[in-house]
């Protein structure tokens, strides 16, 4: 017996969303729609493959949510007659596929398999980028600036050259900085930096 896979489908044209559940009603795959995001937000699931029409900055806001979230589900973009750009744009801003509407249940069921590969690799890189992110957040930014001398490899006193700062008031940003991050030293502070995305 075929495992039941979930689709959460955020589109605002409702016959769209009916058009989708109707293709593939009678089948292993359950499909939950929604309006718009901000419903989804109110009940973030923990699992299935979101399928997200691309209208404006929905692809993008969908990426960010789920690093606020915390939680990654493989995101399928699609939109009637997509232009490469578009396509491109999706993709580099975190969507795993693209489909072109209108679509079947074959399409579907390939987009859900190219998904469940991307699950495993991407969840835990995401997770790990927002958990970071939440961390630096935390930061002034006089220690975002001191984090940036410490990952670039500076002493304190070299810090202190590049803000204008003394090396004893670099000391206390450094120690705040590493409490704040809830790391043990500095190596871990930068590698928190680069998970997050704040230095390569």
């Amino acid at each position: 017996m075929q495992q039941r896979q979930t689709i959460i489908l955020v589109d605002s044209d409702f016959r769209r969303r009916a058009a989708i559940s109707h293709c593939v009603a009678g089948t292993t795959i359950h499909v939950e729609p929604f309006e718009d995001l901000s419903e989804l937000a109110q009940r973030w699931p923990r699992d299935g493959m979101l399928l997200v029409h691309d209208e404006g900055r929905l692809v993008p806001r969908a990426i960010e949510l789920m690093s606020e979230v915390g939680c990654w589900l493989p995101l399928v973009a699609y939109s009637t007659s997509p232009g490469t750009n578009q396509v491109v744009q999706a993709v580099l801003a975190g969507a795993v596929d693209y489909l072109d509407w209108p679509f079947d249940e074959a399409v579907i069921r390939q987009a859900l398999a190219v998904a469940e590969e991307s699950r495993d690799a991407m969840s835990n890189v995401r997770v790990r980028e927002a958990m970071a992110r939440s961390r630096v957040q935390r930061l002034s930014k006089r220690e975002r600036e001191v984090l940036a001398g410490v990952a670039d490899g500076l002493s304190n006193r070299l810090i202190g050259e590049r803000l204008a700062i003394s090396p004893r008031t670099v000391e206390i940003h450094r120690a705040n900085m590493l409490n704040k991050m809830g790391a043990n030293h500095t190596s871990e502070a930068i590698r928190i930096a680069i998970e997050a995305s704040l230095v390569s």
